[in-house]
């Protein structure tokens, strides 16, 4: 068992922090959804999927509440991201709705009242593109997130990365609140089985492949939805698995290593995405009693002995004062951080030999420099 040595932050750090998150949590709910009817020029429109465990809200421009719904609900929403968008950020209007030639809006949105109906919207989005190239990307967000903080983001991701995939979000109820972590905490994991189903309507659908990001806490739900489809016999089929990447998450390390004992060494590696300054981590590992976080954790030969491959963004500036979501920043250059792990780990660079004599055989790192900083990616061999 690895203990985790870092000290814990002083009281004034944790203050710090727990007022950003408390600031996040503060940010526009209500209207903030209602459907805009001008366009603006230049204008790009990314139409998302919404499968979700939210009780729905019935005010206007809202759509979903932090509380948690069953039976899961289904929506679609186009989202409108003006010409002048900076990749990493959200344009947020200043007032619902919006304003399409600066801001972030929704041109429509609708719920979706069935399973099927969720299916047949899916498969008809997957029909536009070349057979071969029908892609899903699925997005499970963070602790603290709101329906709309959740959404935005995504589309953000999604515009930036260029993705031509279709884009689907699995949103639980988290209150966006940060004196709500253990109601997050709980609803999280009360949306496990929901988010298996929802992988596997996804892996039997019409898509060629489907890739997915989890951030924060939402890796715990991730995580645990395909450790219980590895233990039911009725896994996902190989061939349709792309990416998998857990950005910044909040896992207990000795849990994520628990887990990752009972799902296997995947036959393509998760890609593990960690910061060394993420703050928000450091707040919820102190939460956690001092143990690390998998999204912080500097033991890369230990998350290459289980079968991930780690990227490393710890001297990547952040647009945020937490340093927690830096994934939302690098998917401006996804396309080229892809072409690096696509062409394989180490290729072209030299080895570098694990500290302390692990057995992993050798890890290799490539360093790739983007966003004007060295990203590192770390892989046992």
């Amino acid at each position: 068992m690895r203990v985790c040595h870092r000290q814990r932050l002083p009281a004034l750090a944790l203050l710090a922090v727990a007022g950003f998150l408390a600031a996040c949590a503060a940010r526009p709910e209500a209207g903030f959804l209602l459907p805009v009817a001008e366009t603006a020029t230049g204008a790009t429109d990314r139409t998302l999927l919404v499968a979700t465990t939210r009780e729905r809200d019935a005010r206007p421009g809202t759509l979903y509440n932090g509380e948690r719904g069953q039976p899961l609900g289904y929506a679609a929403v186009t989202v409108s991201i003006p010409k002048s968008h900076t990749a990493g950020e959200i344009e947020w209007p200043s007032s619902p709705p919006g304003n399409p030639g600066s801001d972030f809006v929704v041109r429509q949105a609708a719920y979706l009242e069935s399973e099927k109906e969720f299916v047949r919207t899916l498969n008809a989005q997957l029909a536009k593109r070349p057979r071969g190239s029908r892609k899903v990307f699925l997005f499970i967000h963070g602790f603290n997130t709101m329906f709309a903080e959740g959404l935005y983001r995504f589309a953000q991701v999604v515009h930036d990365s260029q993705s031509v995939a279709v884009p689907v979000l699995f949103t639980w109820a988290s209150r966006g609140k940060v004196g709500a972590y253990i109601y997050d905490t709980n609803s999280a994991t009360t949306a496990r089985d929901d988010l298996e189903h929802t992988l596997r309507l996804l892996f039997a659908s019409d898509a060629d492949q489907v890739n997915i990001l989890a951030h924060s806490m939402g890796n715990w739900v991730t995580v645990e939805a395909l450790r219980q489809i590895k233990i039911s016999g009725q896994r996902l089929p190989i061939d349709k698995i792309g990416s998998v990447f857990l950005a910044d998450a909040d896992i207990d390390m000795d849990v994520f290593k628990s887990q990752m004992r009972r799902f296997g060494r995947p036959k393509k590696p998760f890609y593990v995405v960690i910061s060394g300054d993420d703050q928000a981590l450091r707040f919820s590992s102190t939460i956690a009693g001092g143990r690390s976080r998998l999204g912080d954790d500097a033991n890369v030969e230990e998350l290459a002995a289980l079968g991930a491959t780690v990227i490393d963004l710890t001297d990547v500036k952040a647009t945020d004062s937490s340093n927690h979501s830096k994934y939302a920043e690098i998917a401006e250059v996804a396309p080229q951080l892809m072409a690096v792990l696509v062409k394989g780990v180490g290729a072209g660079s030299s080895g570098k030999p694990p500290a302390g004599g692990a057995t992993l055989g050798e890890l290799v790192e490539t360093p790739v420099t983007l966003l004007g900083a060295p990203i590192k990616v770390i892989s046992g061999q």
